[in-house]
């Protein structure tokens, strides 16, 4: 069994019992994937962001346990070790374990996004949230102006809320 596939039982291990935070990074995972495939991403970019996709959230659970808070800052303080760990006992390469520690620490981070498989994250997880938090199409279209850069996650975006193309 791959690596990938290793972690994607574990995270489901991880939010056993809560199938909201499941169906949450299977759905970003699978944007992430598309926009990245769509936009040529390299291979190895796109294995980085297929497994970031899928622990981006995993600072959730440890912040509700500590500060009785998932906000998006705590995430981003908390996911990154707890992710490390789980990558190394799958035995991920240490270069890829930094950067998808890095892109867990700054998912809720949208000033200075160093690659593109940063962006792709962050679009694939705004588009889950969008259609989860109920967003309005004036709401999504606020979020293309200001977030979207892909051309593809750009299409899905307008697609999904039936927006006009900018």
């Amino acid at each position: 069994m791959s690596q990938f596939n290793n972690l994607y039982q574990e995270m489901i291990r991880f939010y056993a019992g809560n199938p909201k935070r499941i169906q949450h990074f299977t759905k970003v995972h699978s944007y992430a994937r598309l926009i990245g495939e769509l936009e040529h991403l390299p291979v190895d970019l796109l294995e980085i962001l297929e497994m970031a996709a899928l622990v981006h959230d995993i600072g959730i659970r440890p912040a509700e346990e500590k500060y009785g808070s998932s906000n998006g800052k705590l995430q981003e303080q908390e996911g990154p070790a707890v992710a490390k760990d789980m990558l190394e006992k799958l035995s991920i390469q240490e270069d890829t374990i930094d950067r998808i520690c890095y892109l867990i620490g700054h998912h809720h981070t949208y000033t200075e996004i160093d690659g593109l498989d940063y962006q792709i994250l962050v679009e694939a997880d705004f588009l889950v949230n969008l259609f989860e938090d109920g967003s309005s199409a004036d709401t999504a279209r606020e979020v293309r102006e200001r977030i979207f850069k892909t051309a593809s996650g750009t299409w899905i975006l307008n697609t999904m809320f039936g927006l006009e193309e900018s």
